[in-house]
C-alpha cells in the first residue's frame, strides 16, 4: 500500500528540476502526472476483479513488476518520453497491486479487525506519499544525480517488498476457479442520485492532488519563498500527515456532514494556495498544505462511505469501482488543462483559474450533499428510532412468578 503511493507520488520533487535542467514546459509536467491516472482507467474497467481469479499474491506481483519498470524507466530517462512512458507503468503497476493489498490487509488480519485494518490502510497510504516527498525532497537537494537517484532508491524498495509478497502464504479464499472475464461497472437506476453524490465528493480528492502533487513543489519554491528541496518535500509532507490524522477522524462523522465538510476544505485550500502566492508567505503554504490534506482525507472518506452505507451489497463493488473511474477521469483532464494554463499565463494565473474552476465544483459538491445525502441521513435516523420504538414492548421483562 505504501509503495503504491510512493510510486505514484515518487516524481513531485524532480518535476522543478526537469523544469530547470531539461526546459521542459508546465503543461507537459501536468501531462507526465496525468499520464498516470490515464494508465490507471482502463486497468480499473478491465481488471478490476483480476485478483478475485489469480489471487492477491499473484496480482500484487504483477503489479510490483509494472512499478519497477515505470520507476526504472524514470532512472534512466533522458528525455520526456521515457518519463510519459515509466508514469503510464506505474499507472498500471499501482492499479494491479492497491486494490489486492488492501483486500488482503483486510483477509490477513485477526478476526474482528476489519475496521483496523482499513484504517492502517489509510495511514500506511498517506505515509507512502510523505516518503515520496521527504526521500524525493532530501535525495535531490543533498545526494548526487538528484534527477536520478530517488527512483533508484524507490527501485530497490520495491524489488525487496516483492521478494516478501513471494513469501506470502496462499489464503484459501485466493484466487477463484471460475474463467476470468471482463465485467462492466454496473450503477443500478435507482442508485444513479446518490452515486453521483459520492462520486464528485470521491472526485474532489482527486483534483485535490491535480494541484498539490504536480505543482506543489513549484508553488513552494517560486511563490512561497522555499529555497531547499528537503523543506519543500517536509511541507508538502504535512499533506500527508493531515490526511492519516483526518483520515482516521472521518470514521466518527456522519458522512452527508463528511461530504459537505470536505468539499469545503477543499474550496478552502485551494483559495489558501493563491493567497501564498500573492504574499508570499512559508507559513500559509504550510497551513493550505495542512487544509487540502484534510480536505483530501474527508473527501476520500466521504466519497467512499457513500458507496459502502447507500450501495446494495451486490453493487458495491461496481460503485466504488465507478466512484475510481470519475476520480481518475477528472484528475486525467484536470492537471493538464490547469498545466496548460500555467505555461501560457504563469503559475499565479494557473492557481487562480483552478481555484475558480475547481472551487465551482467544490460547491457543487456542497449542494449535493445538502440535498441528496443529508435528506437520506435523516430518514435512516427516522427509520432506526421508529423500528427502536416498534420493539418496545416485545423488550419488556415477562412475568414468571406466575
Amino acid at each position: 500500500m505504501a509503495l503504491a503511493l510512493w510510486t505514484s507520488a515518487c516524481p513531485t520533487m524532480t518535476y522543478p528540476l526537469y523544469q530547470a535542467d531539461w526546459g521542459v514546459s508546465t503543461t507537459t509536467i501536468t501531462w507526465i502526472f496525468a499520464a498516470y491516472p490515464i494508465a490507471l482507467i482502463p486497468v480499473l474497467i478491465l481488471l478490476g476483479d483480476l485478483s478475485d481469479r489469480i489471487g492477491r499474491r499473484a496480482s500484487m506481483l504483477l503489479g510490483l513488476a509494472a512499478e519497477f519498470v515505470g520507476v526504472m524507466l524514470f532512472a534512466v530517462a533522458g528525455d520526456v518520453g521515457w518519463l510519459l512512458i515509466g508514469r503510464a507503468f506505474m499507472g498500471l503497476g499501482v492499479g494491479l497491486s492497491i486494490s489486492p493489498a488492501n483486500v488482503a490487509m483486510v483477509e490477513f488480519s485477526a478476526p474482528g479487525q476489519a475496521k483496523r485494518a482499513s484504517a492502517v490502510s489509510t495511514a500506511i497510504s498517506a505515509f507512502g506519499i510523505g516518503l515520496a516527498m521527504v526521500v524525493g525532497g532530501g535525495l535531490s537537494e543533498y545526494a548526487p544525480f538528484p534527477l536520478h537517484l530517488h527512483f533508484y532508491v524507490l527501485a530497490a524498495v520495491i524489488a525487496a517488498v516483492g521478494c516478501l509478497v513471494v513469501r506470502m502464504p496462499r489464503p484459501s479464499q485466493s484466487g477463484s476457479p471460475q474463467r476470468w472475464r471482463v465485467r462492466p461497472i454496473v450503477i443500478p437506476r435507482g442508485s444513479r442520485i446518490v452515486f453521483f453524490a459520492g462520486a464528485i465528493a470521491f472526485a474532489s480528492s482527486f483534483l485535490l492532488g491535480a494541484i498539490v502533487l504536480p505543482l506543489g513543489a513549484k508553488i513552494a519554491q517560486q511563490l512561497a519563498g522555499s529555497a531547499n528541496a528537503l523543506i519543500t518535500g517536509a511541507l508538502l509532507a504535512v499533506f500527508a500527515a493531515c490526511i492519516t490524522l483526518f483520515a482516521l477522524l472521518a470514521r466518527r462523522i456522519h458522512v452527508w456532514l463528511l461530504v459537505v465538510l470536505g468539499a469545503a476544505g477543499s474550496l478552502t485550500a485551494v483559495w489558501l494556495f493563491v493567497v501564498t502566492g500573492t504574499v508570499h508567505s512559508l507559513a500559509l503554504f504550510f497551513l493550505a498544505s495542512a487544509v487540502a490534506g484534510a480536505a483530501y482525507a474527508f473527501d476520500f472518506a466521504g466519497g467512499l462511505m457513500v458507496f459502502n452505507q447507500y450501495a446494495a451489497p451486490q453493487h458495491r463493488t461496481s460503485m466504488v469501482s465507478g466512484g475510481y473511474l470519475i476520480g481518475y477521469v477528472a484528475q486525467g483532464i484536470g492537471a493538464p488543462s490547469l498545466g496548460a494554463v500555467v505555461t501560457a499565463h504563469g503559475l499565479m494565473s494557473g492557481l487562480l483559474t483552478g481555484a475558480a474552476v475547481f472551487g465551482a465544483f467544490f460547491i457543487v459538491v456542497v449542494i449535493g450533499g445538502l440535498a441528496v445525502l443529508a435528506p437520506l441521513h435523516r430518514a435512516g435516523r427516522h427509520a432506526a428510532h421508529g423500528a427502536t420504538t416498534s420493539v418496545t414492548p416485545a423488550e419488556e421483562p415477562v412475568d414468571t412468578s406466575k
